[in-house]
């Protein structure tokens, strides 16, 4: 079964990491991935820039109505998703519980319909 994760992440906090914790979390980040793609869980990630660049698409009443986003307005923004294989729900919240941005902001783990 496949799984979508949403990672969130605190950019303001991250943006005033030291480059050094920086890197080394991105490292651990990408080290876990691989982990991940070894033993057939991660199908694909994807990490966003700022939220600030995101774009809010409306149509109303036939017209385009575009906004600054992200739609929902969080403290902890979206940051990355995930494409994930597991067996069941249970082993798709042991693969997000492994990952090192759950100790920095939530996953949310969604079960895809196809």
């Amino acid at each position: 079964m496949r799984y979508l994760f949403l990672a969130y992440g605190d950019e303001r906090r991250w943006n005033a990491l030291p480059a050094d914790e920086r890197t080394a979390l991105e490292s651990a980040c990408q080290a876990h991935d691989d982990v991940l793609r070894q033993k057939g869980h991660l199908i694909a990630v994807e990490a966003f820039q700022s939220s600030a660049t995101s774009t809010v698409v409306r149509v109303q009443d036939g017209q385009l109505c575009l906004s600054d986003g992200p739609w929902a307005a969080a403290s902890t923004p979206l940051i990355a998703f995930y494409l994930i294989s597991a067996r069941d729900l249970n082993e798709a919240i042991r693969v997000a519980s492994t990952m090192p941005q759950a100790h920095n902001g939530p996953i949310e783990v969604w079960p895809l319909t196809t």
